[in-house]
Protein backbone atom coordinates (compact mmCIF):
# COMPACT_ATOMS: atom_id res chain seq x y z
CA UNK A 1 0.00 0.00 0.00
CA UNK A 2 2.88 2.39 0.71
CA UNK A 3 4.35 1.59 -2.71
CA UNK A 4 0.96 2.22 -4.30
CA UNK A 5 0.56 5.54 -2.49
CA UNK A 6 3.94 6.85 -3.65
CA UNK A 7 3.33 5.60 -7.21
CA UNK A 8 -0.01 7.40 -7.28
CA UNK A 9 1.64 10.66 -6.18
CA UNK A 10 4.74 10.33 -8.37
CA UNK A 11 2.92 8.98 -11.45
CA UNK A 12 6.12 7.11 -12.28
CA UNK A 13 7.38 3.68 -11.23
CA UNK A 14 10.97 4.85 -11.73
CA UNK A 15 10.54 7.84 -9.40
CA UNK A 16 8.71 5.60 -6.92
CA UNK A 17 11.63 3.20 -6.97
CA UNK A 18 14.10 6.04 -6.37
CA UNK A 19 12.00 7.37 -3.49
CA UNK A 20 11.64 4.00 -1.74
CA UNK A 21 15.13 2.68 -2.60
CA UNK A 22 13.70 -0.19 -4.65
CA UNK A 23 14.18 -1.30 -8.23
CA UNK A 24 11.63 -0.30 -10.87
CA UNK A 25 10.86 -3.96 -11.49
CA UNK A 26 10.14 -4.48 -7.78
CA UNK A 27 7.70 -1.56 -7.79
CA UNK A 28 5.99 -2.85 -10.94
CA UNK A 29 5.74 -6.34 -9.45
CA UNK A 30 4.18 -5.09 -6.21
CA UNK A 31 1.60 -3.00 -8.10
CA UNK A 32 0.69 -5.95 -10.34
CA UNK A 33 0.37 -8.19 -7.29
CA UNK A 34 -1.89 -5.64 -5.59
CA UNK A 35 -4.07 -5.40 -8.71
CA UNK A 36 -4.31 -9.20 -8.79
CA UNK A 37 -5.21 -9.40 -5.10
CA UNK A 38 -7.89 -6.72 -5.42
CA UNK A 39 -9.17 -7.80 -8.83
CA UNK A 40 -9.12 -4.22 -10.18
CA UNK A 41 -6.89 -2.16 -12.46
CA UNK A 42 -5.20 0.64 -10.51
CA UNK A 43 -3.23 2.43 -13.23
CA UNK A 44 -3.54 3.26 -16.90
CA UNK A 45 -0.09 2.66 -18.37
CA UNK A 46 1.33 4.07 -21.60
CA UNK A 47 4.88 4.36 -22.86
CA UNK A 48 5.16 7.88 -21.44
CA UNK A 49 2.64 8.21 -18.65
CA UNK A 50 1.13 6.55 -15.61
CA UNK A 51 -2.32 7.63 -14.43
CA UNK A 52 -4.69 6.36 -11.76
CA UNK A 53 -7.87 4.67 -12.92
CA UNK A 54 -11.09 5.76 -11.16
CA UNK A 55 -10.78 2.62 -9.00
CA UNK A 56 -7.16 3.49 -8.25
CA UNK A 57 -8.15 7.02 -7.28
CA UNK A 58 -10.80 5.74 -4.89
CA UNK A 59 -8.30 3.37 -3.28
CA UNK A 60 -5.76 6.19 -2.90
CA UNK A 61 -8.33 8.40 -1.16
CA UNK A 62 -9.20 5.58 1.25
CA UNK A 63 -5.70 4.42 2.19
CA UNK A 64 -3.99 7.80 2.71
CA UNK A 65 -5.66 8.56 6.06
CA UNK A 66 -5.09 4.96 7.16
CA UNK A 67 -1.34 5.15 6.50
CA UNK A 68 -1.13 8.53 8.22
CA UNK A 69 -3.00 7.11 11.21
CA UNK A 70 -0.74 4.06 11.32
CA UNK A 71 2.36 6.27 11.28
CA UNK A 72 0.87 8.38 14.06
CA UNK A 73 0.29 5.32 16.26
CA UNK A 74 3.86 4.12 15.71
CA UNK A 75 5.16 7.59 16.54
CA UNK A 76 3.17 7.75 19.78
CA UNK A 77 4.54 4.41 20.96
CA UNK A 78 8.14 4.97 19.89
CA UNK A 79 10.54 4.70 22.81
CA UNK A 80 13.03 7.24 21.54
CA UNK A 81 12.31 10.94 21.65
CA UNK A 82 11.07 12.24 18.33
CA UNK A 83 13.63 14.31 16.46
CA UNK A 84 12.06 17.44 15.04
CA UNK A 85 12.67 17.54 11.31
CA UNK A 86 11.26 19.05 8.16
CA UNK A 87 11.71 18.00 4.53
CA UNK A 88 11.37 21.01 2.23
CA UNK A 89 11.22 21.05 -1.57
CA UNK A 90 11.81 24.36 -3.35
CA UNK A 91 12.21 24.97 -7.07
CA UNK A 92 15.88 25.78 -7.86
CA UNK A 93 15.63 29.43 -8.95
CA UNK A 94 13.36 30.34 -6.03
CA UNK A 95 15.80 28.60 -3.71
CA UNK A 96 18.95 30.29 -4.99
CA UNK A 97 17.58 33.81 -5.37
CA UNK A 98 15.05 34.20 -2.55
CA UNK A 99 14.85 31.26 -0.16
CA UNK A 100 18.43 30.33 0.74
CA UNK A 101 19.63 33.95 1.23
CA UNK A 102 17.02 34.34 4.01
CA UNK A 103 17.18 30.83 5.45
CA UNK A 104 19.68 31.72 8.18
CA UNK A 105 16.91 33.58 10.01
CA UNK A 106 14.71 30.48 10.21
CA UNK A 107 17.62 28.27 11.29
CA UNK A 108 18.59 30.74 14.04
CA UNK A 109 15.00 30.97 15.28
CA UNK A 110 14.47 27.18 15.29
CA UNK A 111 17.80 25.44 15.93
CA UNK A 112 15.96 22.36 17.22
CA UNK A 113 14.46 21.58 13.79
CA UNK A 114 16.63 19.59 11.41
CA UNK A 115 15.83 20.64 7.86
CA UNK A 116 16.45 18.85 4.58
CA UNK A 117 16.08 20.91 1.42
CA UNK A 118 15.62 19.45 -2.05
CA UNK A 119 16.12 21.87 -4.96
CA UNK A 120 16.47 19.27 -7.70
CA UNK A 121 12.87 19.30 -8.94
CA UNK A 122 12.00 21.94 -11.56
CA UNK A 123 8.53 20.55 -12.26
CA UNK A 124 5.45 22.73 -11.86
CA UNK A 125 2.15 22.02 -10.09
CA UNK A 126 3.41 18.96 -8.23
CA UNK A 127 4.07 18.41 -4.54
CA UNK A 128 6.86 15.79 -4.25
CA UNK A 129 5.91 12.66 -2.32
CA UNK A 130 9.16 12.83 -0.35
CA UNK A 131 8.58 16.38 0.95
CA UNK A 132 6.65 17.55 4.00
CA UNK A 133 6.20 21.02 2.53
CA UNK A 134 7.09 22.60 -0.78
CA UNK A 135 7.02 25.89 -2.65
CA UNK A 136 5.67 25.43 -6.16
CA UNK A 137 4.00 27.30 -9.01
CA UNK A 138 0.34 26.37 -9.42
CA UNK A 139 -2.52 27.74 -11.47
CA UNK A 140 -4.92 26.06 -9.05
CA UNK A 141 -3.58 23.82 -6.28
CA UNK A 142 -5.37 20.46 -5.99
CA UNK A 143 -7.90 19.95 -3.21
CA UNK A 144 -5.66 17.31 -1.64
CA UNK A 145 -3.16 20.01 -0.66
CA UNK A 146 -3.37 22.74 1.94
CA UNK A 147 -1.94 25.88 0.38
CA UNK A 148 -1.05 29.51 0.91
CA UNK A 149 -0.55 31.77 -2.13
CA UNK A 150 2.66 33.79 -1.96
CA UNK A 151 2.88 35.96 -5.09
CA UNK A 152 2.02 35.72 -8.81
CA UNK A 153 4.62 34.72 -11.36
CA UNK A 154 5.45 37.77 -13.47
CA UNK A 155 8.11 37.41 -16.17
CA UNK A 156 10.23 40.29 -17.42
CA UNK A 157 12.45 40.41 -20.52
CA UNK A 158 16.10 40.57 -19.50
CA UNK A 159 19.47 40.52 -21.21
CA UNK A 160 22.88 42.15 -21.27
CA UNK A 161 23.44 45.89 -21.50
CA UNK A 162 24.96 45.30 -24.96
CA UNK A 163 21.74 43.63 -26.13
CA UNK A 164 19.68 46.46 -24.66
CA UNK A 165 21.74 49.06 -26.56
CA UNK A 166 21.33 47.12 -29.81
CA UNK A 167 17.52 46.85 -29.66
CA UNK A 168 15.70 48.84 -32.30
CA UNK A 169 11.92 49.01 -32.54
CA UNK A 170 10.17 50.37 -35.62
CA UNK A 171 6.40 50.52 -36.08
CA UNK A 172 5.92 48.26 -33.06
CA UNK A 173 8.34 45.59 -34.28
CA UNK A 174 11.83 44.67 -33.13
CA UNK A 175 14.14 44.87 -36.13
CA UNK A 176 17.48 43.14 -36.52
CA UNK A 177 18.80 40.31 -34.40
CA UNK A 178 16.98 39.49 -31.16
CA UNK A 179 18.01 35.97 -30.10
CA UNK A 180 15.80 34.29 -27.50
CA UNK A 181 16.53 32.07 -24.52
CA UNK A 182 13.51 29.86 -23.79
CA UNK A 183 12.63 27.83 -20.70
CA UNK A 184 11.37 24.45 -21.95
CA UNK A 185 8.56 24.36 -19.39
CA UNK A 186 7.19 27.64 -20.82
CA UNK A 187 7.77 27.31 -24.57
CA UNK A 188 5.04 29.82 -25.48
CA UNK A 189 5.99 32.54 -22.98
CA UNK A 190 7.70 34.78 -25.53
CA UNK A 191 4.68 34.58 -27.86
CA UNK A 192 2.41 35.48 -24.93
CA UNK A 193 4.67 38.43 -24.10
CA UNK A 194 4.61 39.51 -27.76
CA UNK A 195 0.81 39.41 -27.82
CA UNK A 196 0.29 41.24 -24.52
CA UNK A 197 3.01 43.86 -25.11
CA UNK A 198 1.99 44.49 -28.74
CA UNK A 199 5.68 44.52 -29.63
CA UNK A 200 6.27 42.10 -32.48
CA UNK A 201 9.31 39.86 -32.36
CA UNK A 202 11.48 39.41 -35.47
CA UNK A 203 10.22 36.75 -37.87
CA UNK A 204 13.41 34.71 -37.61
CA UNK A 205 14.94 34.39 -34.15
CA UNK A 206 17.82 32.27 -33.01
CA UNK A 207 16.52 30.24 -30.04
CA UNK A 208 18.36 28.52 -27.21
CA UNK A 209 16.17 26.17 -25.13
CA UNK A 210 17.12 25.22 -21.58
CA UNK A 211 15.42 23.12 -18.91
CA UNK A 212 16.01 25.24 -15.79
CA UNK A 213 15.44 28.88 -14.92
CA UNK A 214 18.93 29.20 -13.47
CA UNK A 215 20.38 28.05 -16.80
CA UNK A 216 18.08 30.46 -18.65
CA UNK A 217 19.28 33.42 -16.57
CA UNK A 218 22.92 32.38 -16.93
CA UNK A 219 22.56 32.07 -20.69
CA UNK A 220 21.09 35.58 -20.87
CA UNK A 221 23.89 36.87 -18.65
CA UNK A 222 26.45 35.34 -21.05
CA UNK A 223 24.93 37.17 -23.99
CA UNK A 224 23.17 34.24 -25.65
CA UNK A 225 19.93 36.19 -25.96
CA UNK A 226 16.93 37.72 -24.23
CA UNK A 227 15.21 35.72 -21.49
CA UNK A 228 11.95 36.00 -19.61
CA UNK A 229 12.82 35.64 -15.92
CA UNK A 230 10.70 35.90 -12.74
CA UNK A 231 10.51 39.53 -11.65
CA UNK A 232 10.45 39.03 -7.89
CA UNK A 233 13.35 36.58 -7.94
CA UNK A 234 15.76 38.62 -10.03
CA UNK A 235 16.69 41.67 -7.93
CA UNK A 236 20.31 40.58 -7.45
CA UNK A 237 20.82 40.17 -11.20
CA UNK A 238 19.59 43.69 -11.91
CA UNK A 239 21.35 45.28 -8.95
CA UNK A 240 24.66 43.88 -10.17
CA UNK A 241 23.80 44.94 -13.77
CA UNK A 242 24.74 41.47 -15.00
CA UNK A 243 21.24 41.64 -16.50
CA UNK A 244 19.11 44.64 -17.40
CA UNK A 245 15.39 44.88 -18.12
CA UNK A 246 14.99 45.13 -21.89
CA UNK A 247 11.38 46.37 -21.99
CA UNK A 248 9.01 47.82 -19.42
CA UNK A 249 6.20 45.41 -20.24
CA UNK A 250 5.87 42.41 -17.92
CA UNK A 251 4.11 39.15 -18.67
CA UNK A 252 1.69 38.25 -15.88
CA UNK A 253 1.21 34.49 -16.09
CA UNK A 254 -1.65 32.39 -14.74
CA UNK A 255 0.70 30.82 -12.21
CA UNK A 256 1.22 31.75 -8.57
CA UNK A 257 3.87 30.60 -6.13
CA UNK A 258 2.21 28.61 -3.35
CA UNK A 259 3.35 27.05 -0.13
CA UNK A 260 1.74 23.60 -0.11
CA UNK A 261 1.54 20.52 2.11
CA UNK A 262 -0.84 17.62 2.56
CA UNK A 263 -4.22 18.26 4.16
CA UNK A 264 -3.61 15.57 6.76
CA UNK A 265 -0.47 17.43 7.93
CA UNK A 266 -2.29 20.64 8.90
CA UNK A 267 -1.56 20.04 12.60
CA UNK A 268 2.12 19.27 12.08
CA UNK A 269 3.97 21.66 14.41
CA UNK A 270 7.11 21.96 12.29
CA UNK A 271 5.12 22.70 9.14
CA UNK A 272 3.09 25.41 10.87
CA UNK A 273 6.23 27.06 12.26
CA UNK A 274 7.78 27.04 8.80
CA UNK A 275 4.53 28.25 7.22
CA UNK A 276 4.41 31.34 9.44
CA UNK A 277 8.02 32.18 8.58
CA UNK A 278 7.43 31.79 4.83
CA UNK A 279 4.30 33.96 4.92
CA UNK A 280 6.12 36.67 6.87
CA UNK A 281 9.06 36.70 4.46
CA UNK A 282 7.66 35.94 1.01
CA UNK A 283 3.91 36.53 0.79
CA UNK A 284 2.73 39.64 -1.05
CA UNK A 285 0.31 40.51 1.76
CA UNK A 286 2.99 40.47 4.44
Amino acid sequence: MRVFRVAAERESFRETADTLFLTSSAVSHQIKQLETDLGIKLFERTARSLRLTPEGGALYDDICPLIVGFDSVISQHARTQRQRSLRISVQPFFASELFVPRLREFVDQHPDIDISIDTSDESLEKHPATADVSIRIFKTPPDTLANDPLFPLCLIPAGTLELYDAIEVKAGKIVGQFPLVVHESRPKAWHEWERSSRIKLPDHNNVVRLDSMIAVARAAERGLGAALIPKKLSDSWFESTSLVQLFEHELTTKGTYHLVYRQEDRDNEEIQVFRQWVLQNFADNR
